[in-house]
């Protein structure tokens, strides 16, 4: 969950936060759970959530941030090399919709399933798949070629 919550916010404090909110509130409404298969898609379901309202909170106040400060904290200022892949990859990531980013990140990240993400998105699992389509075709787009479409995991 912490890895997932890290690539939506793409920053650690806010990550731990998020991750933090998400398990206070499964166990405050763990009777919503009982019953169900599998506690880790369920938890994703309600991290995702948070997410999405705390995005809908901040651009409804106008709030803008930049994930400059998050770059600078993975990619050491000696080796340039990793310093300018990772923030190529950024940006490419960054171009992509919230949507498209988020299916992504729960294939390549959390290694889930195409139902599983659907459950947590609420999106239907064709939707999750021409989500991810979209997504690898911009990344690979963005990236100038430098990621071949099959380095990016498929995951049925």
């Amino acid at each position: 969950m912490r890895r997932y919550a890290r690539a939506l916010c793409r920053d650690f404090s806010e990550a731990d936060d998020l991750v933090q909110e998400c398990l206070a509130r499964a166990v405050s409404r763990r009777q919503l759970w009982i019953g169900r298969r599998g506690i880790r898609p369920w938890l994703f379901t309600i991290l995702h959530n948070i997410f999405v309202n705390g995005l809908r909170r901040q651009v409804n106040s106008g709030v803008v941030e930049t994930a400059e400060h998050y770059m600078q904290s993975i990619a050491s200022e000696q080796d340039a090399d990793l310093h300018c892949a990772v923030s190529d990859f950024e940006k490419a990531l960054q171009q992509l919709s919230d949507d498209q980013r988020e299916v992504l990140l729960l294939v390549g990240l959390e290694q889930m399933s195409y139902k599983e993400i659907s459950k947590i998105t609420g999106a239907p699992v064709g939707t999750v798949m021409s989500r991810l389509s979209r997504a690898r075709e911009q990344l690979c787009k963005s990236m100038d070629g430098e990621i071949k479409l099959a380095s990016i995991k498929r995951v049925k």
